[in-house]
């Protein structure tokens, strides 16, 4: 072998060897991954701010890929300055990929571009090709949907609704834009639509999550709760849950989570279970949008919670904030750049032992609306989720929410259901859509009439008074299994919170729903209890104990419990089947069952298959547990 080929040996061998690295990761079982947005890739020109910033996220995060975004707000980044950051990461070591933003102006209502208007098409189109030339994959961040209602759009909506002619317009936008101009020009790219975490009303903007799956090439996921009074009230749990109903949406093409720095003025902990929750998923990347947030966003002592001081939390913001050592250098961590590398370590500690997510199967349909995110509520009350935007059979029980009206076979399903033996539970919500025609299986009432309840009996107080819906059924042919009134007790009146009737050789049962879903919180534990252990048939296991507690199953029986009070709590897990002990994931502890007195009644107390634990959790702290 000549010197010359030698020498061309073993430079490939040096590039398969770094190739290798990258793919590897920096993490057991994900990779880490951030995203620049168009303008501040322009910043970048200057070698000093392109340098500074990377110091300071690469010194207390490690990333394994960097998405650089091509435009956003009408602003397209030079093929200069793409090919020279593009070569800086490069040259770092990360993976690179890019991003687009189809917005003309974010400030103005996040306006997007108008897609009747024959020259905005055109911009579209040349955006997409210009992308293709310098990367061999790219994500269309959130804002592929349209907003306007100009003159042009009015005039080419004609007699649609809006829902209609924007699904049609954008679904079709994506193919003749975007994915085929950008093939054309690279025909490896991988182009990829990241959707928001306001799935619910995606159809009303024109998010076609029915059609726009199947030919882009991949999805990514918005994972970003914030701050739950902030204007989406997006609770903690759809960081979890809508992962789960974009991987069932499109199995496999569902590339990772998407997670920015809101809420983070809350405290540390809001943005680290962001995080968390995300990555319990098993979603095999994440994105920490964005870059210069992690470069700028300043660690305060606000971030500091105050159930810190108590001790023992999952996230220990004393412990994020100390200096550290890295690559032989004492590292004072600065940013919030360190309280995603913290959390994110430790969740790689846990997930690679948990198998996959499994839950209480509730049927979504594409673009139906009703109790708009609900099912995040019941999430945070302790009932484990799974979305599916299709019927899916083979389920011991499937829950079913206003979204489900939207099929218009959906009373035959409860029947098939029902007849095999299965369990339906509808809310107060889809018996009111659909009352008449569930007539046939069960006769119900669920009108305008309300009750102001704080009463749940033998089951507990809530500590205030909210609105529930009236539900009405004949006597002797459905029963009652919890109720409520003002009180209940020695009382004169009750209704029921969840209600029994029978079908063939199933059971259906009807859930209320308190006007306000937030008050499902205030819901006493002990009507919690019974609520979690009638809809545990698919999961196996329930919790017990008070609400904003959170039960993440998987099928290798493991689990995780977190708890998203700000005070300590104490609980039970009851297991359905004979087990000798839960083991801690982490630490490797073992949990022993505790003796409980056994009864043979469905709903009510403990049966002699189940077996019992007991375990306090700190202020926002989550233990893993696998079962012996």
């Amino acid at each position: 072998m000549t010197k010359k080929n030698l020498k061309r040996l073993l430079l490939a061998s040096v590039a398969l060897l770094s190739v290798t690295a990258v793919q590897a990761g920096k993490y057991k079982n994900f990779k880490v991954s951030t995203y620049i947005r168009a303008q501040d890739v322009a910043r970048m020109e200057e070698d000093k701010f392109l340098k500074s910033t990377w110091e300071t996220v690469s010194s207390q995060v490690d990333i394994d890929k960097i998405y650089i975004e091509t435009h956003r707000d009408a602003f397209i980044v030079p093929e200069k300055t793409l090919l020279k950051v593009k070569k800086f990461f490069q040259s770092k070591g990360l993976e690179v990929g890019g991003g687009i933003t189809f917005t003309r102006s974010e400030p103005s209502d996040f306006e997007t571009y108008s897609y009747a208007r024959e020259e905005e098409r055109q911009q579209v189109k040349h955006i997409s090709e210009y992308t293709a030339k310098f990367f061999d994959d790219f994500i269309l961040d959130d804002f592929f949907f349209i907003d306007l209602k100009n003159d042009d759009e009015i005039a080419a909506k004609g007699t649609k609704s809006w829902t209609e002619y924007r699904l049609r317009l954008m679904a079709d936008a994506g193919r003749e834009l975007v994915l085929n101009p950008a093939k054309a020009v690279n025909p490896k790219v991988k182009v990829i639509i990241k959707y928001p975490n306001w799935y619910d009303h995606f159809h009303g903007l024109g998010f076609n999550l029915e059609e726009e799956p199947t030919y882009f090439d991949g999805i990514w996921t918005g994972t970003e709760t914030r701050d739950p009074g902030s204007a989406q009230h997006l609770q903690n749990y759809l960081s979890y849950n809508v992962m789960r109903y974009f991987d069932n949406i499109a199995p496999g093409k569902n590339g990772g989570g998407w997670v920015d720095a809101g809420g983070i003025h809350m405290s540390m902990d809001r943005y680290a279970e962001q995080l968390h929750l995300t990555m319990l998923s098993k979603t095999p990347e994440i994105i920490l949008w964005n870059y210069m947030q992690l470069a700028e966003v300043k660690i305060t002592p606000g971030m500091r919670a105050s159930w810190q001081n108590a001790g023992g939390n999952s996230f220990r913001y004393d412990e994020m904030v100390a200096p550290f050592t890295k690559n032989g250098k004492t590292i004072t961590p600065t940013t919030m750049a360190r309280f995603a590398s913290v959390t994110l370590r430790q969740t790689d500690q846990l997930v690679g032992q948990l198998g996959n997510p499994i839950g209480l199967v509730s049927y979504k349909p594409y673009h139906s609306s009703g109790e708009d995110f609900l099912q995040n509520y019941l999430g945070m009350i302790g009932l484990p989720m799974d979305m599916h935007p299709q019927w899916k059979d083979g389920q011991k029980q499937i829950l079913l929410t206003q979204q489900a009206a939207k099929d218009p076979q959906i009373v035959e399903k409860i029947k098939q259901q029902l007849k095999k033996g299965g369990d339906v539970i509808i809310t107060t919500g889809l018996l009111k859509a659909i009352k008449e025609k569930l007539g046939d299986v069960v006769e119900l009432y669920c009108g305008d009439l309300k009750a102001i309840v704080n009463d749940f009996g033998f089951f507990g107080k809530s500590e205030r008074e909210f609105i529930i819906p009236q539900v009405k059924y004949f006597t002797n042919d459905a029963w009652e299994v919890v109720s409520a009134g003002r009180p209940l007790s020695g009382g004169v009146s009750g209704y029921p919170i969840l209600l029994r009737d029978t079908y063939s050789k199933g059971m259906l049962f009807v859930l209320t729903i308190p006007d306000d879903f937030g008050n499902l919180y205030d819901y006493p534990a002990g009507a919690l209890n019974i609520i979690r252990r009638a809809m545990s048939k698919d999961v196996g296991a329930y919790i017990e104990g008070p609400s904003k507690v959170a039960l993440f199953p998987y099928d290798n029986k493991t689990l995780v419990v977190e708890n998203f009070n700000d005070n300590a709590v104490s609980l039970r897990v009851v297991v359905n089947n004979k087990v000798s002990a839960l083991r801690d994931l982490l630490t490797g502890n073992q949990l022993k069952p505790v003796e409980v007195r056994t009864s043979n009644n469905r709903f009510y107390g403990y049966g002699d298959g189940q077996t019992v634990f007991e375990l306090q959790l700190p202020a926002h702290s989550y233990i893993g547990l696998g079962m012996k």
